[in-house]
């Protein structure tokens, strides 16, 4: 039964070592070469071949006779190609310098403002406010909440506290403003939702107004020092070259420090807003120590009489404390020059930054000890609240706020028109 169940195995098949092996000649006379023409095949110069006979051919003039093939002509050999000329190896090129890139991103950077100065400002007063910041997300919730002619409930107040809330505008702040208007609704004080609007206007002017404060200038001060602070990206070298154009206008004269030795071109970027504004820049180049710029720049602008002297600084992380301990440096540089110098801290905060600049106005604060504040970028996308939320923690003036990318955009703070260009003019408006 075993034996029934065992099946043989098939063996692999083996190469037939009895089939002969062709040598080379034989395969090529198996298959000739592929790449020689055949006749009748174009290109061949050969007439193709057919299945009748050729008709006879007449005797060939050189006295052969016909079907007796004649001897072809030798083909000329071709010249050979003359061997191509050796080419030299390509050098590699070198970078360029460091100077050379800076100055190239300052061209370009010059190139952007340029283009940005060909957009028209603002209009002036408080049309150019709601024509800039009508678009923020701060007006777009309030003026989504009141278009609508809502009725007047805990509804429209709870509505009103979430879009405080959205637009940055902070917890205690917002908080003190609606169980504020809530009293009043409670007590009858609000005949309808328009008067709610109304005062809710009322009350965020209120919390603006104490900080509404402009920047003087202080004649006996010679010059009035103006020491610029704020994180990267602010935009404090472009607030600079703006405040420049304006104190120009105002036919004041000043100077600039060009402190802000750590970013790649940004010497160039403060002396290109000084060659526009015809206004002289003390610049030591990058890496420089800042303080030093500070301090030449305070003694040229003493030596020459000038009324306003602007300090550029590096921008810099609140979290960092060995930067922001060079803030106090700079102070201190300044005050073995003049005691009184800087007359002015003034803060450059992003109003994009939300919550975070409370922040770090808190640290910039303990570290240089800011005196005034310019909020920039509340055109376009930002929501705006910051400026309440900033305004009741601290109470540091706001001087200015940049709605726009034009010199003329940088304006005095109004709390005013700030406030009617969040709020819509009226209901369903």
């Amino acid at each position: 039964m075993v034996s029934w169940f065992r099946r043989d195995k098939p063996e692999p098949a083996r190469p037939d070592d009895s089939r002969r092996r062709l040598s080379i000649e034989e395969l090529a006379a198996a298959f000739p070469d592929s790449r020689a023409p055949e006749r009748g095949a174009p290109g061949s110069g050969a007439p193709a071949s057919t299945a009748r006979a050729p008709a006879a051919e007449p005797d060939r003039p050189d006295g052969s006779p016909a079907g007796t093939a004649a001897t072809a002509p030798e083909r000329p050999t071709p010249p050979e190609d003359p061997p191509a000329p050796a080419v030299a190896p390509t050098a590699p090129v070198p970078a360029p310098p460091i100077e050379d890139r800076a100055a190239a991103i300052a061209a370009a950077a010059a190139a952007s403002r340029a283009a940005a100065a060909e957009a028209a400002a603002a209009a002036p007063g408080r049309a150019g406010w709601r024509e800039r910041l009508g678009g923020t997300g701060f007006a777009r919730s309030l003026g989504g909440l009141f278009a609508r002619n809502p009725k007047l409930d805990d509804d429209l107040l709870d509505e009103i506290e979430t879009a405080l809330l959205t637009a940055d505008v902070g917890v205690a702040a917002t908080t003190g403003l609606v169980e504020g208007m809530r009293r009043r609704m409670k007590a009858r004080q609000f005949a309808d939702a328009a008067a709610l609007l109304a005062a809710l206007r009322d009350e965020l002017v209120a919390l603006l107004r104490p900080v509404a404060r402009p920047l003087e200038i202080d004649a006996g001060a010679r010059p009035f020092v103006i020491l610029t602070v704020g994180v990267n990206g602010v935009g404090k070298t472009t607030t600079i070259g703006k405040l420049a154009r304006r104190y120009r206008d105002e036919g004041r004269s000043l100077m600039l420090a060009a402190g802000d030795t750590f970013r790649a071109a940004a010497v160039a970027q403060l002396q290109a807003w000084g060659e526009r504004n015809d206004v002289p820049v003390v610049a030591q180049g990058q890496d420089a120590d800042a303080a030093s710029v500070a301090f030449d720049a305070l003694q040229s602008a003493r030596a020459r009489g000038c009324e306003v002297l602007i300090a550029d600084t590096a921008g810099r992380l609140h979290t960092q404390q060995g930067l922001m301990a060079e803030l106090g440096k700079i102070k201190r540089v300044l005050g073995k020059i003049d005691p009184a110098a800087p007359h002015e801290v003034l803060m450059v905060v992003d109003g994009t930054t939300g919550q975070n600049a409370v922040s770090q106005l808190r640290q910039f604060h303990a570290a240089a000890g800011v005196t005034g504040l310019v909020v920039t970028k509340l055109d376009g996308t930002a929501k705006g609240g910051v400026v309440f939320a900033l305004a009741r923690e601290f109470g540091i003036p706001i001087r200015f706020a940049g709605i726009g990318e034009r010199p003329e955009d940088l304006r005095v703070f109004d709390p005013e028109a700030f406030v009617d260009a969040l709020l819509p003019e009226s209901l369903g408006g």
